[in-house]
C-alpha cells in the first residue's frame, strides 16, 4: 500500500477517447511533505508520515507542532500515516505528490461522509412508516413502532434501530477509477463515489 493526502474540489465531467462525457471527481492530492519516517528496528512496522497544507502553528497542538519542528517542517492541516512497500528511498522533507498514480488504474478512496444531522428512522434505517394515511393517522406515518416489549425484558435492546444523528463516518469506497492526472496542478480525476463534502480531505491508497 501507498498513498496520499487530498482535498476534494468538487465535480466535473471528462470526454474519454471514444467521445464520451465521464463524470468525475475534481481531487487536490498533494503535495505531502514527509514529517517522519517509521523503521521496523525503531518501531516495528514500515510507514511513512505524511502533511498536507499550511495552516499557523497557533492553531496546532503543542504535542503535534512538537512533531513539526522535530522535523523542520512547517505545520499542516492533516498529519496521516501511509504504509509504503519500502521506505528506505524517502528522508524527512521529500514531497509525494500525484503522480505516485497512474491513469487507469484503481485506487480507494476515505474520507468522513457528509453530516446530515439528526434524522428520523425513515431516511435513516429506510423503515416504511406505520399506520394508515387517512383518518387522522397523520402523526403515525414517520413513527418508528414498538421499540421492546413491556414486562420482559423491560428494556430496550442495544443496538435497536432509532432516529439519531446520521452521516459524518468514516467511509472507504474501493475500486475507483483514476481517469485523469494533472501533475503540474496536483490534481487528479477519479470516477465514482467519493465521500465526504467539498472542501473535506480524503485519503487516496493504491490497492
Amino acid at each position: 500500500m501507498s498513498g496520499i493526502i487530498g482535498k476534494k474540489i468538487g465535480m466535473s465531467s471528462v470526454f474519454n477517447s471514444d467521445g464520451e462525457s465521464v463524470p468525475v471527481t475534481v481531487i487536490l492530492a498533494g503535495p505531502c511533505k514527509i514529517v517522519s519516517i517509521r523503521t521496523k528496528e525503531k518501531d516495528g512496522y514500515e510507514a511513512v508520515q505524511l502533511s498536507f497544507g499550511q495552516r499557523k502553528e497557533k492553531n496546532v497542538s503543542k504535542p503535534v507542532l512538537g512533531q513539526y519542528k522535530k522535523s523542520s517542517i512547517t505545520p499542516g492541516f492533516v498529519l496521516k500515516e501511509f504504509k509504503f512497500p519500502s521506505v528506505s528511498e524517502f528522508k524527512i522533507g521529500d514531497e509525494i505528490k500525484v503522480d505516485l498514480f497512474k491513469e487507469g488504474e484503481k485506487i480507494k478512496v476515505s474520507a468522513r461522509s457528509k453530516g446530515k444531522g439528526f434524522q428520523g428512522v425513515m431516511r435513516r434505517h429506510g423503515f416504511g412508516g406505520v399506520g394508515g394515511t387517512t383518518h387522522g393517522q397523520s402523526d403515525r406515518l414517520r413513527a418508528p413502532g414498538s421499540i421492546g416489549a413491556s414486562s420482559y425484558p423491560s428494556r430496550v435492546f442495544k443496538g435497536q434501530r432509532m432516529a439519531g444523528r446520521t452521516g459524518y463516518e468514516n467511509v472507504t469506497v474501493s475500486n475507483l477509477k483514476v481517469i485523469k492526472i494533472l501533475p503540474e496542478e496536483n490534481i487528479i480525476l477519479v470516477k465514482g463515489a467519493v465521500p465526504g463534502s467539498i472542501n473535506s480531505y480524503v485519503e487516496l491508497n493504491k490497492l
